[in-house]
């Protein structure tokens, strides 16, 4: 059959299951099974328990339960107050005043949680109520805030990273380390948005908070200090070579239980709570990647990959081009399906495609998630949009527009991460070359 009638059933079953409401992971794995049925010889039972089983026994998938359950009970903790009371003294006098803390409280908890809507729901309870009363306009604070927020997807530890390391075979500790100087670099872009928005509106600001003298910023900088010794804690452990990404995410549980307990923020309820709340999503990314471990093995019985990557080939698309068509096609993916259904979905043709154009992997998986944090914010499925609708009770048309600047500054950093790939590549190689 031709390939692009194959291609063509692929993708009208695909939606069909989706629309109809069945779960991602259940979609994938129907989809599959009608390529095995349909266009090859081997028995799509068989081959679906083997690959089923084997995708989901890696000892590198252990580490995604762990920063899920990290993140559940840093949740639930009163880390975000903490985080509000340590920022705003040294943040409120930059141009731009507190709105600074949706980026930089975003960026600290993104790099214990590995999930946007954590972080999202975190920071957002106890900024949005703060900004609102000292008069920081809507527009801005709902705005960064859903922006800033996606950098739970890049910094580490980025369950996204874990992901599509798992599903193309890399190195989880490597794109871990690869995600920090990017993560940084946005989160600066952020910055810079928010001090442009100061001196080109200048009728919006709020009144310029109190001076407070700097042994009053000290001591209220206490608070920072626990997330911070746990950040170090998880991110350093594995940049020093001490720990691997799975037993960095054990010491980071440990972490968060103590942090929590230190807060007394954790009882029986709460920490069942967390559990159950980690082992729900887990759980669901589990299902998505058996089903797309699945759909990788039907796909590549009907040589469907192979097909789509010698045709791409014979276009003689530059390295710079196939970037161009890939930010597009994952923008128009992600406006449908969320980060993580999104990556095993698409890398089974994709990867093919990268390789050959000889771009490295480590950076592929930065770029990945620069554009999976743009499917965050983008109408109709933006999944932040939704979580900041719940925070707001505004309507999603709103908190679409107030997050079109951070979208349009995402594109700009994919074209940044083209111009200088060591942004991605530098720590790990300086990890790879340790002795």
């Amino acid at each position: 059959m031709d390939q692009f009638a194959l291609t063509g059933i692929f993708l009208f079953v695909l939606f069909l299951l989706l629309g109809s409401g069945v779960w991602i992971g259940l979609a994938l794995m129907g989809v599959a099974w009608v390529g095995m049925e349909l266009f090859t010889s081997r028995p799509a039972g068989d081959a679906m328990l083997t690959v089923i089983w084997a995708s989901s026994s890696s000892w590198t998938l252990t580490a995604l339960p762990l920063f899920i359950w990290m993140g559940e009970i840093l949740y639930r903790t009163r880390l975000s107050e903490d985080m509000f009371k340590g920022l705003s003294p040294w943040l409120a006098r930059l141009p731009g005043g507190l709105l600074h803390t949706n980026v930089v409280g975003c960026t600290i908890f993104a790099a214990v949680s590995g999930s946007s809507a954590a972080t999202l729901t975190t920071v957002g309870k106890m900024s949005i109520p703060e900004l609102q009363r000292r008069g920081y306009p809507d527009f801005m604070t709902f705005g960064t805030l859903a922006g800033a927020a996606t950098l739970g997807l890049m910094i580490p530890p980025s369950l996204t990273l874990i992901v599509y390391g798992v599903t193309i075979n890399e190195s989880i500790t490597q794109l871990f380390m690869a995600g920090v100087i990017p993560g940084l670099v946005l989160a600066a872009m952020f910055m810079a948005y928010i001090v442009g928005w100061y001196y080109l509106f200048p009728r919006q600001r709020p009144e310029v908070e109190p001076r407070m003298p700097l042994g009053e910023r000290l001591w209220n900088s206490r608070f920072l200090i626990p997330v911070i010794l746990l950040v170090l804690l998880v991110i350093g452990s594995m940049y020093l070579g001490f720990a691997t990404a799975t037993e960095a995410a054990a010491f980071g549980v440990l972490g968060a239980l103590t942090l929590a307990a230190a807060q007394r923020s954790l009882t029986m309820a709460t920490f069942f709570e967390s559990l159950m709340g980690a082992a729900r999503t887990s759980a669901m990314i589990a299902l998505i990647l058996m089903g797309a471990a699945f759909l990788s093995l039907s796909m590549g019985f009907t040589g469907l990959p192979r097909a789509l990557a010698a045709y791409i080939g014979a276009l003689e698309l530059s390295p710079f081009t196939l970037i161009v068509a890939l930010t597009l096609f994952y923008i128009v993916i992600g406006m449908f399906l969320d980060g993580i259904s999104s990556v095993v979905l698409t890398m089974a043709v994709v990867e093919p495609l990268v390789r050959g154009a000889g771009i490295d992997m480590i950076w592929f998986g930065i770029f990945i998630v620069v554009v999976v944090e743009m499917a965050q914010i983008t109408p109709p499925i933006g999944f932040n949009l939704f979580v900041m609708q719940g925070l707001t009770r505004r309507e999603i048309g709103y908190i679409a527009k107030t997050a079109l600047p951070m979208f349009a500054i995402m594109v700009v950093m994919v074209f940044i991460l083209y111009a200088a790939p060591e942004l991605a590549t530098w720590l790990p190689e300086q990890l790879r070359n340790r002795p």
